[in-house]
């Protein structure tokens, strides 16, 4: 990662920026040749306006609908491109989440090499960040598009954030703004984006007053190699200028949130009070944190769903608790000399806040995709914390560099092997229900999956398995219905679209479907 190699510093980007780029398509580009898989048919394969293409009653629809529980119009438009452009063909749609991707890892290299200087640093950052098996989620899902899309737009907005804090240009902010603007349309996990520009401008922008370390004015951002900031020339007025300019992205922010909340509650995306208590989502939040962590250094046993647990051994909520707490407590400590630390943490610790479980959205208690912008954090430690541990350059390019790049290659075949359980929907759940216990989430989903391809009688036996683990899920009794309607079993069929009404009384569809089903059994009556 420091190895410092006898060419020119723009040549090793160029270098960088290739290799990342091969690498990147290489380990992933198994995807162009996979299916559709779950909600995709809501958001490609069964959607009649994604299949009208670009059109302005197109445009209309994705600026006014929260079908599918969300407001996210940019989304809705990139794939109405897609399928004008190349149809049903799943692997387009691959193709170009793995385009985006590709372009946020070159994004998030440019960015972190302007504000640091450290190339081989933040290529490492770059690196980790393409090849980690946490992102195959995010571009192995079409559903998905709204991941990448909104990553490679809020990495853009992070990049015009850095040249505007350079040069002051007015016309910088609000290329900054706009970008900002266009990945909440995409999807409104970067709100916290506010919070990781005051991150930014404490390191490695050295922005704010009380990480200056000498009366002129300059901040050392990289210990290891003293690269330095630019000077602070108004340090009076510089923090309530610092806190001033982010108000419009706060504003955006939190409009963005109250549409989001609002789009979830009409769609029952957002999860009730009653269904989770306030107690459980906080245990839940502090164990998940841990649990992200360990996903990142160790990404074994990943799963396209991970059911919610409702209670939760006080050992594994304190030690949890004990593992952020230390942490917090030290990165804060050394804020002074290791400002990277303090930043990489926070970045964290902050950009899942919208996603930790706080406010329910779904049954699932954590998910990979929800890691695509807060592992940057981790990352950005790991670049910059363990050269520490080396002070000597020659042990670093004999020790590090090594060492970082065959960790890239171990992430990079774990993304590999990741990458082949998304080839299909049967797959896909197969693995999940290999690699977690109780999973009647899979269970459902795998059932679904079944009765797609006609085969009932299967989708029943996964049915009755993730009814058996969760005796209150509607939808497993709303799906068994069905496919007891398909096998002609109307009595059954009746019993379950009953079940459904009374777990969720508001289930219009279910109502039409009992109607439907006790109409045939009056038939099948009558002609026996």
């Amino acid at each position: 990662m420091l190895n410092k190699i006898n060419i020119s510093p723009q040549r090793q980007k160029l270098i960088i920026y290739i290799v990342l780029t091969v690498i990147t398509f290489a380990v992933f580009w198994q995807v162009n040749q996979y299916d559709f898989v779950y909600d995709d048919i809501v958001y490609v394969t069964e959607n009649s306006h994604i299949q009208s293409g670009i059109t302005l009653d197109g445009f209309r629809w994705a600026f006014s609908t929260t079908y599918s529980e969300f407001w996210h119009p940019l989304t809705w438009l990139s794939l109405m491109l897609d399928y004008q452009l190349i149809g049903r063909n799943a692997g387009g749609y691959h193709l170009t989440n793995l385009l985006l991707h590709i372009m946020s890892a070159l994004l998030l290299f440019c960015l972190f090499n302007r504000m640091t200087g450290a190339i081989w640093r933040s290529a490492f950052v770059a690196a980790l960040f393409a090849l980690h098996p946490l992102r195959v989620e995010s571009v192995a899902w079409a559903a998905e598009r709204k991941d990448v899309l909104s990553m490679f737009f809020g990495l853009a907005a992070l990049y015009a954030y850095a040249l505007y804090a350079e040069s002051s240009k007015i016309s910088q902010y609000f290329l900054c703004l706009i970008l900002l603007a266009l990945s909440l349309m995409a999807k409104s996990m970067l709100v916290t984006l506010p919070f990781v520009l005051l991150l930014l401008d404490y390191w490695p922008l050295g922005r704010w007053p009380k990480v200056l370390k000498n009366e002129g004015g300059r901040c050392n951002v990289d210990p290891l190699e003293k690269e330095v900031s630019a000077p602070v020339k108004n340090r009076s007025h510089l923090t309530g200028r610092i806190l001033w300019e982010k108000a419009p992205f706060i504003f955006l922010t939190i409009v963005s949130s109250i549409v989001t909340l609002w789009a979830g509650n009409k769609g029952g995306a957002v999860v009730s009070m009653e269904y989770l208590p306030f107690s459980e989502r906080v245990a839940n939040a502090i164990i998940s944190y841990v649990s992200y962590l360990g996903k990142i250094f160790w990404p074994v046993d990943l799963a396209v769903f991970y059911p919610y647990e409702h209670s939760f051994p006080l050992w594994q909520i304190l030690l949890s608790c004990f593992i952020l707490i230390g942490i917090t407590i030290v990165v804060t400590y050394a804020i002074r000399k290791l400002p990277f630390l303090f930043v990489g943490w926070f970045w964290y610790l902050g950009t899942l806040i919208p996603v930790i479980g706080l406010v329910q959205v779904g049954k699932q208690a954590l998910a990979d995709r929800y890691t695509y912008l807060p592992s940057i954090g981790i990352a950005i430690m790991l670049a910059w914390g363990i050269p520490l541990l080396f002070p000597r350059e020659d042990m670093r390019k004999k020790i590090l560099f090594p060492a970082g790049t065959a960790y890239l290659v171990i992430m990079a075949v774990l993304t590999w092997q990741q990458c082949g359980y998304w080839k299909n929907s049967t797959a896909l759940f197969n693995h999940a229900l290999q690699v977690t216990k109780n999973n009647y989430l899979a269970h459902n989903a795998r059932g679904i999956t079944y009765g797609e391809l006609g085969q009932y009688q299967l989708a029943i036996e996964d049915f009755n398995k993730a009814i058996s683990l969760k005796q209150d899920y509607a939808d497993a009794y709303y799906n068994r219905g069905y496919a007891y309607t398909n096998l002609g079993q109307y009595q059954r069929a009746i019993e379950d679209y009953n079940e459904v009404i009374r777990l969720k009384p508001d289930n219009e569809e279910a109502r039409r479907l009992l109607k439907f089903a006790l109409e045939m059994e009056q038939q099948q009556k009558r002609v026996n």
